[in-house]
């Protein structure tokens, strides 16, 4: 009757388990069951600070108060404008808007918006006032005022490439001449240079500025294991405090410190500012509704008749590609790799990836690259399970010896613990041994699984019939793994490789002769099943690596315990033995109520 109850139990708090944890999972780490990106969410209409759908908030004198400015924009009828100069690179197109000065038209080439090869690039800039608006502008505040935005710039060139910059300018009727010389190098970085010469006769005080605004809208959302929001690095130290829901209605944040680099990171895209030489102010600010800016601004130059003065900022808009941001901090932008959510284990992730993409460059799909690194890490802890498996057996060895010390210092707690101490040192026997290879499983485990989550390089790579490996398998068996034509998500969608993870779990488990009491035996039989789903909302590619570790370790497991026989041995006999009091226990017990 009691073990009855206990199962009864022991299944009504897995199914509190898996309700719970599917919860946890959507409040903590909402991507990891629905995996949109950035450019796939569809965006909702902004909102300005009075609550009109739409309209863009517009920092008057860029420190302090808002303009609302009429809106919204249709996104083909602002990318249609004549007053555009293009863009074309290795790895961004797109166009300046000369009315402002603004980049607010820019799609990233090596990236697709969806999984469908037809869907065209992620698009990551748009224009001011657009549902998905997101971009970076450069100008001026002269004597205290900024330059307007609707200020109508003249350029030198037709296209923006990394062979031919292209310098606007504009001649304001105070005399002073405002110019910003663009360039781009190979991959997702803009220089712009900004000049401002006094031709007039009166001293004018300057000040050049750069912004990023955005929506939220279609931001990835914040989680615990991955950052999406303002992100910079001040002071030496990376700031990665506040999400979007943290701010307050028109709240300005500036960290304390230099900033070497500010901007909005999603969990592939990141956009910043990094700010060139001379003092600036460097800030974050709620704009009202859906909208959030951040911006440099020089400080106050004082600018006689006849002098020029010019400031230069970078703007990086595009992947978050680990080696690629490594490269451009190692050029001396500090600490710019950390715009990945790296966390603690960055020194086990990093050459993580590194190997991953080593193996795929080998072999050609990222699903045998997790194949083949599973087999290299399984090989490695191999000498590990060894010294496990042995220490194992010295313990069972040594186990009649403890059990007669236990019985001769039964009522001397303390010199018990000393003569055991003395039998395992004399033994050589380390009863931590067999702890060794879970401890240095979990953060190996934990690494790989940021590295699917965070690796941009994963995103939408197939495997069989798994069409991205960063997202949950596709086949489920409500959908009859993929015969029916609907998705299902969270605890419900319970994938191939859930399956054979459980299965593979269930398996490595029976292996295991270690001997348990039968409640300990009930929670090991439903233990595999509840982990099944558990991990079904997970990527593909981490329950891939699972699945390859368990029929592994079934493997491993059983060729140690050929190696061993006496573990096996030592544990049928415990088992016979537990098995024969519980029986008898239970006589006893049917005897005692007769």
């Amino acid at each position: 009757m009691d073990n009855q109850r206990n199962l009864l139990l022991a299944v009504a708090l897995s199914g509190l388990l898996i309700l719970g944890w599917d919860v946890a999972m959507r409040a903590f780490y909402p991507e990891a069951s629905i995996t949109a990106s950035t450019e796939e969410v569809e965006p909702a209409a902004g909102a300005s600070a009075a609550g009109a759908p739409g309209t863009s908030v517009v920092s008057a004198d860029l420190p302090d108060g808002v303009t609302p400015v009429a809106g919204p924009v249709n996104l083909d009828a602002a990318l249609a404008d004549p007053q555009r100069v293009a863009i074309d690179a290795p790895r961004v197109a797109g166009s300046i808007n000369l009315v402002g000065a603004k980049i607010d038209d820019l799609v990233l080439k090596d990236h697709r918006a969806a999984v469908e090869k037809e869907s065209g690039p992620v698009r990551l800039f748009a224009p001011d006032r657009t549902d998905s608006q997101y971009f970076a502008e450069f100008g001026f505040l002269a004597n205290a005022e900024r330059l307007a935005a609707e200020t109508v710039w003249t350029a030198d060139a037709e296209t923006l490439t990394p062979e031919t910059p292209v310098t606007l300018t504009h001649t304001a009727a105070d005399g002073l001449v405002y110019s910003i010389k663009l360039s781009i190098d190979d991959n997702y970085m803009i220089e712009a240079e900004q000049s401002v010469s006094n031709t007039g006769e009166s001293v004018a005080v300057v000040q050049p500025f750069s912004l990023i605004k955005r929506t939220s809208a279609n931001a990835s959302a914040d989680e615990f294991i991955v950052h999406a929001g303002p992100v910079g690095v001040f002071g030496g130290t990376i700031d990665e405090e506040y999400s979007y829901d943290d701010f307050a209605e028109n709240e300005k944040y500036a960290p304390e410190g230099s900033a070497a680099w500010l901007g909005f990171t999603d969990r592939y895209w990141l956009s910043a500012l990094v700010p060139g030489d001379g003092s600036a102010e460097a800030s974050f600010r709620a704009l009202g509704g859906d909208l959030f800016r951040t911006d440099v601004i020089y400080d106050a130059v004082t600018l006689p008749a006849g002098q020029q003065v010019s400031k230069s900022t970078r703007l990086f808009a595009g992947a978050k590609e680990s080696a690629l941001l490594d490269q451009y901090a190692d050029s001396g932008i500090e600490d710019f790799g950390l715009a990945i959510s790296w966390g603690w284990f960055w020194f086990l992730e990093k050459p993580l990836l590194w190997l991953l993409k080593t193996l795929f460059g080998l072999v050609g799909n990222f699903g045998v690259a997790i194949i083949l690194l599973t087999l290299l890490i399984r090989g490695l802890l191999f000498p590990i399970a060894q010294k496990q498996f042995g220490s194992m057996a010295a313990m069972k060895a040594v186990q009649p010896k403890m059990k007669a010390i236990q019985e001769r210092f039964k009522d001397d707690k303390q010199k018990q613990q000393q003569e055991i101490m003395k039998l395992y040192k004399d033994e050589k026997v380390n009863p931590l041994a067999g702890c060794l290879p879970l401890l240095v499983q979990i953060p190996i485990f934990f690494a790989l699984y940021k590295v699917l989550i965070l690796a941009i390089e994963m995103r939408h790579e197939p495997f069989l019939y798994i069409r991205d490996l960063s997202a949950p398998d596709p086949a489920t068996l409500l959908n009859v793994f993929g015969l029916l034509p609907f998705e299902v998500s969270g605890f419900l969608g319970i994938g191939v490789l859930a399956v054979l993870l459980g299965v593979t779990m269930w398996l490595t488990f029976k292996l295991n002769p270690s001997a348990m009491d039968p409640m300990q035996q009930q929670i090991f039989n439903f233990m595999p099943w509840i982990l099944m789903f558990v991990m079904a909302p997970f990527a593909a590619g981490l329950l891939l690596y699972w699945v390859i570790s368990n029929i592994l370790t079934l493997g491993q497991q059983s060729y140690l315990y050929s190696k061993h026989p006496q573990l096996r041995a030592a544990a049928e006999k415990e088992k016979e033995e537990k098995a024969r009091k519980a029986a008898q226990e239970a006589a006893n017990n049917e005897s005692s109520k007769g």
